[in-house]
């Protein structure tokens, strides 16, 4: 049986009204005509929606393969899982995106088909002067006022907001009523859920010059009205001094690493998602030549142990894994 390595996965993108170009101009990926280009799925087991391996001989296997065929090497301690449970993206809103709302595991278990909830963060790249994130409800908004406003077209007054800037770190749980606003890229990771009920669209219309459907009656059936207002995450020192904590969840933990020489990773019996914010690394055992460039994501399965990375110059990533 061939052994598992570095695993990266070949270019999976979304478009959607609200994307425009920056996932070629400022994270490099080779985008086609057009100015809509929303969201790179880098880590993705959904169905139909795959990452394929991109590289070494296990070219061209899809990570749903992976996960039934070697599910042990590539969880280590956390198998058996059904499913890869994580989905990573990079988000390129050049629009505001909806006011949404996504459900937690009990609510999504009752969905037909069932489906996980959605927790999710987000690692801001890069952010607009005046761009705006919205995250959570105002203190004292309920359940009556946000009907009201979603039916007067004023939601966004009763959304706590910010104008965010690079480096921050927002973390937003299941039931959580949330957009981002236009100007922002993104780093995304969530669990493997596409479950998404839209509140308010911004009263504005979709490519067929009707206003995209909005979900209110679910939407408002999963919004934890007790959860308010959400800001940034303030980063938590950990024992190693290039890495810093920015997430620690019972669905996943997301590390922020700074380094200029080499570290390893790994080795604690799990796979763990590296995807480079700034800089490149090497990755030891990776069978492409080229390091990982800026806005590159690969998949480190738990049976490589620990891994030697090495910056080919002051690198920024983030590690994702389950804890």
């Amino acid at each position: 049986m061939i052994p598992l390595y570095p695993l990266r996965f070949r270019l999976l993108v979304r478009r959607y009204l609200w994307g425009s170009r920056r996932l070629e101009t400022c994270l490099g990926k080779p985008l086609g005509p057009g100015n809509d280009y929303a969201e790179s799925w880098e880590v993705c087991d959904r169905g139909v929606d795959q990452s394929i391996v991109d590289q070494g001989p296990l070219a061209g296997t899809s990570l749903g393969e992976l996960v039934c065929q070697r599910g042990p090497e590539l969880f280590g301690r956390h198998r058996p899982q059904s499913h890869f449970p994580l989905l990573v993206k990079y988000l390129d809103a050049a629009q505001p995106l909806s006011v949404q709302v996504h459900p937690n595991d009990e609510q999504a278990a009752r969905l037909n088909p069932p489906d996980l909830g959605k927790t999710e963060a987000w690692y801001i790249l890069s952010a607009d002067p005046g761009s705006t994130i919205y995250a959570g409800l105002r203190p004292g908004v309920d359940c009556q006022q946000l009907v009201e406003g979603i039916g007067q077209g004023t939601c966004e007054n009763l959304l706590h907001h910010f104008q965010p800037k690079a480096g921050d770190c927002l973390f937003i749980p299941a039931g959580t009523v949330h957009a981002l606003g236009a100007g922002l890229l993104v780093v995304e990771v969530q669990q493997s859920s596409d479950t998404t009920f839209r509140l308010y669209d911004w009263n504005r219309v979709g490519p067929n010059g009707k206003p995209r459907p909005l979900h209110i009656e679910q939407g408002l059936a999963v919004v934890d009205f007790q959860l308010g207002p959400v800001d940034p995450v303030p980063s938590q020192l950990t024992d190693c001094p290039w890495v810093s904590r920015l997430v620690a969840s019972d669905k996943f933990i997301m590390d922020r690493w700074e380094f200029d020489q080499p570290r390893t990773i790994g080795g604690d019996d799990q796979f763990h998602i590296v995807t480079v914010l700034q800089g490149a690394v090497r990755m030891e055992g990776d069978p492409r030549i080229a390091p990982l460039p800026q806005g590159g994501t690969a998949l480190l399965p738990a049976s490589l142990g620990s891994v030697r990375l090495v910056p080919q110059q002051r690198t920024v990533l983030l590690d994702l894994y389950l804890g």
